[in-house]
């Protein structure tokens, strides 16, 4: 689906609904336009957050990135007061993601409904005025260079994607990807309707009592409550958009996506010059005839390649290492039989340092040289106190126990019919890793990945994932891992 059939099924069903509203009652319309207005932005708010509510997760993680980016760029600035706010904001990424799905949903309801027309038409505007900030952002970062601050406005330079912090605003969830500036004009055109709703909020058409409108709000909000927990408390989503789903052989798609990146054409260059600004594009032919005209001492030059025939997903970013950077993604990939990767993107716990003093002994080594043999003799000199600053880890204990409880006696009863069981996470100090892997008292063997790869395989912390020769079979929630005997009587058949 794109953004303009979506626009088009969603403005269908306004005039529909809008069309059945003036049928109903003719004083219940008082301005075609307007209801036209309020039922297409409801709907497009219902349906919007709805995709997201499917994986609140990914909108969490999403929010995560943005205060990062906050962080990172209100630090070098006179607002650096700021910048402190946004870890803390991080830490409680996943409950402002489910309010804001919740919120989100709400108020398009609200919109249908014509619920306290006032309250709703603020609430709608500022939370598109906070969309747009968030989506202008994500696309104006595009002009920012390299070692340069968002708020140095002299220093931008040309739109170029790479530069773009936070790749797409997650405006859909992982349902539909638009460009950062598509993302940025669809918000400033969502704010037209904003100033309509303040203006004319008494003209707003309302359905229902006010009682019933209202019962209708708290169940609306019950119910996305419980169904945005219901994907992540408890469960994984039951829909999942993103490329890691089950039956994705990751084989053989990341083969075709890195046949697809190797096989793109360079078509043009597009040349900027240092000094004036000025932008020359060539294709690629003309450029090679007149490449001396534009010396790299003044110009900068940018290739223009065509779009490859694979598009590239997340798959083409997994790969594997242990825990001494040995490359491991072709060996996952292609085994054969059955294998059960834990994903656990983030072990849970703290690190302390502290200093303590060993003994270290200086010896000398005496050589005596006589007529008949050379004798050599070791003497201790001293002992000195050397200084060293060792790492303490405290592992939570409740992340502990979802690996403890019924989680990993399975696995070592996989392991024990044969099946290849081994723990992934995110890249970190081997030394933190082995404390992990000794707090569990397992032998599971681990190995590392990116973090932001493995948030996008398993919406679980620890997520058991069931594949076999680079197919996903199965994954799950940790609360909802069958037993070994399970899985294996539903999800591996004998060969």
């Amino acid at each position: 689906m794109t953004l303009t059939t979506l626009i088009i099924g969603i403005a269908v069903f306004a005039l529909v609904l809008t069309s059945l509203e003036r049928v109903m009652g003719h004083k219940l319309i008082k301005n075609f336009g307007l209801s036209l207005l309020q039922n297409f932005v409801g709907g497009l708010f219902i349906f919007s957050g709805m995709v997201k509510a499917v994986d609140p997760l990914g909108t969490a993680y999403k929010m995560e990135q943005y205060f990062g980016e906050f962080q990172t760029t209100f630090a070098n600035t006179n607002a650096s007061f700021l910048a402190p706010v946004f870890p803390m904001l991080s830490e409680y990424a996943t409950a402002f993601s489910v309010i804001m799905i919740v919120f989100e949903i709400v108020l398009g309801v609200a919109l249908l409904l014509g619920a306290m027309r006032k309250t709703t038409a603020w609430a709608y505007f500022l939370l598109v005025l906070f969309f747009t900030f968030l989506t202008g952002f994500t696309y104006l970062t595009g002009y920012v260079p390299e070692g340069v601050n968002f708020f140095q406005f002299g220093d931008w330079g040309p739109y170029e994607p790479t530069n773009m912090k936070v790749t797409d605003c997650g405006c859909f969830g992982d349902f539909l990807k638009l460009e950062p500036k598509v993302s940025f004009l669809k918000d400033i055109f969502l704010l037209i309707p904003g100033f309509l709703f303040l203006l004319f909020a008494s003209r707003e058409h309302q359905l229902f009592t006010a009682g019933t409108r209202r019962i209708i709000m708290v169940a609306a909000t019950a119910a996305v409550l419980l169904y945005s927990f219901s994907n992540y408390v408890w469960n994984i989503p039951g829909i999942d958009f993103r490329p890691f789903k089950v039956g994705a052989n990751i084989a053989e798609r990341k083969a075709l996506e890195e046949e697809a990146e190797q096989n793109v054409q360079v078509l043009a260059y597009r040349i900027t010059n240092k000094t004036t600004g000025e932008v020359v594009e060539l294709p690629f032919d003309q450029y090679l005839q007149d490449y001396a005209k534009y010396p790299t001492e003044e110009w900068d030059l940018d290739q223009v390649k065509s779009e490859p025939e694979v598009a590239r997903t997340k798959i083409s970013d997994f790969e594997v290492s242990d825990l001494k950077g040995n490359d491991l993604t072709d060996a996952i990939l292609s085994e054969p039989g059955y294998s059960i990767m834990i994903v656990a993107y983030k072990l849970y716990g703290t690190e302390t340092s502290r200093t303590i003093m060993l003994p270290d002994s200086i010896f000398a080594v005496d050589t005596v040289i006589t007529e008949l043999d050379t004798v050599t003799s070791t003497r201790l000199v001293r002992v000195d106190q050397l200084e060293k600053t060792v790492k303490e880890y405290q592992w939570d204990e409740d992340y502990l126990a979802r690996w403890k409880t019924n989680f990993l006696p399975e696995m070592e009863a996989a392991t024990a019919a044969g099946v290849k069981v081994y723990g992934l996470t995110a890249y970190s100090d081997p030394e933190r890793i082995a404390s992990f892997r000794e707090a569990l008292g397992t032998k599971i063997p681990f190995f590392q990945a990116d973090d932001i790869l493995l948030k996008t395989i398993v919406r679980s912390n620890p997520g058991p994932v069931l594949m076999k020769a680079g197919t996903i079979i199965m994954k799950w929630h940790y609360k909802r891992m069958p037993t070994f005997e399970e899985m294996k009587a539903e999800y591996m058949p004998s060969e």
